[in-house]
């Protein structure tokens, strides 16, 4: 397939198309690619800069991170306690190897005088045991104070990502680079917060620092005056820094890049996956007796796809592995014998002791005591110097992390919001409101189809509207403009005579009710999923009820288990043991949850069945808690809005519904959409009618009619049926 050129891609922007500018890598049904860094990016430690200016640069966050956590109650002395702990424990090893290091002294006095001080021998045997008993006590302690801090430091950023996250706007939310964003300021684990996470990744390399230059400082003190001692540890500690200079080649190398798979196996192949994993499809799948067939297919899928498939991570991994092939690969192994030979060589297996034991046979027993104390720390600063490695490797990336942690509260909405007063005058509001479209046109993002297409109307105040049409034509779309959920990408729609843009946000959705048809329950109680209509009056009990008997909802409400309080999908599941229900123990016998269920009151399911003309009465019943009680918390809904309120409904509950609304309007502005003609249509003030994202035909129900057009001819098609 040719791939098309596109413009050249400014700088700084990441762009596929620019050939000139990007490498791409096949690895398995992967496509990599990445923009070759510029010439800079090729000098010595030119990467390892770069992170180490971005660390520089989200360090005041940081410090306000550490800030932030040291208000909090009985977080500072915790705090304290932890990183002292820290640094305790890290000076352990060194004291540890000190006591290892007088072992010297004991094997040099027994070559020289053939006898062994056991006051010495019984002092360093105490202190090695001591270390290693306090090494334990720190280390639960350490545990028993991470504890309380990370519950307290998670509780107070979930509170911090909770707000930033509820002020975001629909397409600001909706943005891929901001749900990136909002996936980088949480924990890896789901354990811990970010901040805890920084917290303890700061104390692990202050510690391992702290580890590995008290451990050097100790060996070189212990070795000084050892024949060939600084050499053997040279040879030793070289292998340590060789596995660093192999290890530190990133898993991902700086830079911008960007992986698709284009391979229409796998892609399918994850489709079938998720079609049999996901509880939505089960219904279709045993209803249409899909099972062999999506089998057969997904067989003959990975059968196709072969060793290609994976994800993406894991194949990038091992194509990292199999070209990780460098000098100090090469000299690694050999350097390795140095310190120490094959085991055919026995004890005296290492190049340089042999060499030395030939020349000083006495002093063998010492040096074998001196290379096993070097080889022990030489695992030890292996592992600590790797680990040190891992842990400052990501802190640029853990800063950055930080950072954008607290810039989450400054992402801008993409709405913007104005800065005038509404409604000016309260009374004049109660009488509703108007609203009137001027060429406006509306594309959602990433669709290159218009929604709408320079479309233009009025409702005056007070008027019933009803929108009616085919499915797609934009009937949805004009609600969710009014109600500002998206601006229009032309044109201009007034309130009231004002520029919808100019009107405070806040002010302009207090005097609106709406009702989408992609409406959503929360998972939260009935109660509170009809007390959110209105958030002034959402702990009002009475105006509750109301609504659910204005929205039809009463009835079925009551007599669920928990009436108003049921969950329809309790947010917190119940745990069980590993074993299923209705399976068999080891010793045959039935595992049965009946009884600790009973005991604990616990449900056999975390949901609650209603069928979708209930879920629409709740969602009609949220929407009267705006538009129907307000009176008592002084909001003056001006305008209702409802979005296809009666889809899931039966004829005899929707023709209720409609005449309760159009009786409980009162003289507020009442906008309708539908593709289903009706009663409320004979009585509408004025009546859209729209077809491929624009507005065909304006008028009355009888002066539709008289004109003949397609709504005259979708209307006689729909009445027909009852005829």
């Amino acid at each position: 397939m040719k791939r098309r050129r596109g413009k050249k891609s400014f700088k700084g922007t990441f762009n596929p198309d620019d050939v000139a500018r990007v490498k791409h890598t096949r690895i398995g049904v992967w496509d990599l690619y990445a923009e070759k860094q510029p010439e800079v990016a090729y000098l010595p430690a030119a990467t390892r800069l770069e992170q180490y200016w971005e660390s520089y640069q989200g360090l005041p966050y940081v410090w306000r991170m550490v800030c932030d956590v040291a208000r909090l109650k009985g977080c500072w002395l915790l705090l304290g306690l932890y990183m002292l702990v820290e640094i305790v424990a890290s000076l352990l090893p060194a004291v540890s190897l000190w006591y290892s290091g007088q072992l010297l002294k004991i094997v040099q006095e027994a070559v020289d005088t053939r006898t062994v001080d056991t006051s010495l021998l019984f002092h360093v045997a105490t202190g090695r045991t001591t270390c290693m008993i306090a090494s334990r006590v720190l280390q639960y302690i350490k545990q028993r104070l991470s504890m309380p801090l990370n519950r307290r430091i998670k509780h107070y950023y979930s509170t911090h990502i909770f707000h930033a996250l509820a002020r975001l706007d629909v397409p600001t939310f909706d943005d891929p680079n901001v749900q990136r964003q909002i996936e980088s300021t949480t924990s890896q684990t789901g354990r811990s917060s970010l901040a805890w996470d920084t917290v303890v990744m700061a104390g692990d390399i202050i510690g391992t620092f702290l580890k590995l230059l008290s451990q050097v400082s100790v060996l070189i003190g212990v070795l000084r005056d050892q024949r060939d001692g600084p050499l053997l540890a040279v040879l030793s500690l070289s292998q340590s820094l060789l596995q660093y200079f192999n290890y530190r080649t990133g898993f991902f190398d700086g830079g911008v890049w960007a992986a698709t798979t284009t391979d229409d196996d796998y892609i399918r192949m994850e489709g079938l996956k998720r079609t049999v994993n996901n509880p939505e499809h089960r219904k279709e799948v045993v209803a249409g007796n899909m099972s062999e067939y999506l089998t057969s297919q997904y067989r003959e899928a990975v059968r196709r796809v072969g060793d290609k498939a994976g994800d993406f991570v894991e194949l990038f991994r091992i194509h990292k592995t199999q070209n990780r092939f460098t000098l100090s690969s090469l000299i690694n192994e050999p350097l390795r014998e140095l310190p120490q030979a094959s085991d055919q060589a026995f004890l005296l297996g290492d190049i340089v002791f042999t060499l030395r034991a030939v020349q000083y046979p006495a002093s063998i027993p010492l040096s074998l005591a001196s290379l096993n104390l070097i080889q022990q720390t030489s695992s030890a600063f292996s592992h600590g110097l790797l680990q040190f490695v891992e842990k400052s490797g990501s802190v640029a990336e853990q800063v950055v992390n930080v950072r954008r942690l607290y810039e989450i509260d400054n992402i801008p909405n993409k709405i913007a919001d104005g800065k005038a007063a509404f409604p000016e005058d309260t009374q004049k509001t109660r009488l509703g409101i108007s609203i009137e479209f001027r060429n406006v046109s509306f594309a959602y993002a990433g669709s290159e189809r218009y929604a709408l297409r320079n479309i233009s109307f009025k409702v005056s105040a007070g008027q019933l509207c009803v929108i009616v049409g085919t499915n797609g034509s934009g009937k949805s779309t004009i609600l969710k403009l009014i109600a500002r959920i998206y601006d229009p990408s032309e044109g201009q729609i007034l309130v009231d005579g004002k520029d919808i843009t100019s009107i405070k946000l806040a002010d302009l959705r207090r005097t609106i009710s709406v009702l989408f048809q992609d409406f959503s329950h929360f998972p939260l109680s009935i109660k509170e999923n009809i007390g959110l209509g209105n958030p002034e009056l959402a702990t009002d009990e009475d105006s509750i009820q109301e609504a659910a008997r204005l929205g039809g909802a009463e009835e079925f409400i009551n007599a669920l288990p928990d009436g108003f309080d049921t969950y329809l999908e309790r947010p917190v599941r119940d745990y069980y043991s590993a074993l299923p229900e209705g399976t068999k123990t080891l010793f045959g016998r039935a595992v049965d949850f009946s009884r600790v269920r009973g005991v604990g009151g616990l449900q056999p399911t975390s949901s609650t069945s209603l069928s979708g003309g209930q879920m629409q009465r709740l969602a009609v019943s949220r929407t009267f808690m705006r538009s129907l009680v307000s009176d008592a918390s002084q909001v003056n809904v001006s305008l209702l809005l409802f979005d296809e309120p009666s889809a899931s409904l039966d004829p005899s509950a929707e023709h209720d519904l409609f005449e309760r609304l159009r009786k409980l309007r009162g003289d507020k502005t009442m906008i309708f959409s539908s593709h289903r003609f009706g009663n409320l249509t004979r009585h509408a003030d004025v009546i859209l009618y729209m077809e491929d994202s624009g507005i065909v035909e304006v008028g009355t129900h009888s002066s539709l009619l008289q004109k003949g057009g397609d709504y005259a001819r979708i209307w006689k098609l729909q009445a027909q049926a009852f005829i």
